[in-house]
């Protein structure tokens, strides 16, 4: 465990969000997944900085994440990477408003990757992700700009379907 508790305090930060003016039903299925996704990677990734990888709390996120793995080859979930990439290319500017950490794991350009459902931006690096670039990625996926956009009829949900469309 970090001797500051730096990490422990960003997983209070996660846990402090809420949804509750949100209505997740109506979010498109896909963007739903994939929002849920990225908090259990964040969630994993934080709580191995912050507590011995043979936690409970750090080996039920790692199981709960193995079972995602099958589900994102599940119907259209199997198509976000390539509608995120798709978005660069088509709509940069729309692209660039999604929060980084979807925008660095998906894009094909970017060395980002889920590593055994850790975050790593750099491969190579063995440097840790520093706490406040955690905060950001967190406040991210929590803003109201970008929740309004996950519903069916929002612009991110139509998008979505523009590309199931047209690929």
């Amino acid at each position: 465990m970090a001797s500051d508790q730096e990490y422990i305090h960003v997983l209070e930060h996660l846990y402090e969000k809420s949804l509750i003016l949100q209505d997740e039903n109506m979010w498109h299925p896909v963007l739903a997944f994939y929002f849920m996704d990225a908090l259990a990677h964040l969630d994993y990734t934080v709580g191995l900085m912050a507590y011995h990888y043979k936690s409970p709390r750090v080996m039920m996120t790692g199981e709960y994440l193995r079972c995602r793995v099958d589900q994102a080859k599940e119907g259209d979930r199997q198509k976000f990477p390539a509608f995120i990439n798709w978005l660069r290319a088509e709509h940069p500017g729309r692209f660039e408003a999604l929060p980084t950490l979807w925008r660095k794991i998906y894009d094909t350009e970017d060395e980002a990757m889920y590593l055994s459902f850790r975050i790593v931006f750099e491969r190579d690096s063995t440097n840790p992700i520093r706490p406040h670039v955690f905060r950001q990625l967190i406040d991210e996926f929590f803003k109201q700009d970008f929740l309004k956009t996950l519903y069916s009829d929002a612009s991110l949900g139509q998008l979505i379907e523009e590309f199931k469309h047209k690929a």
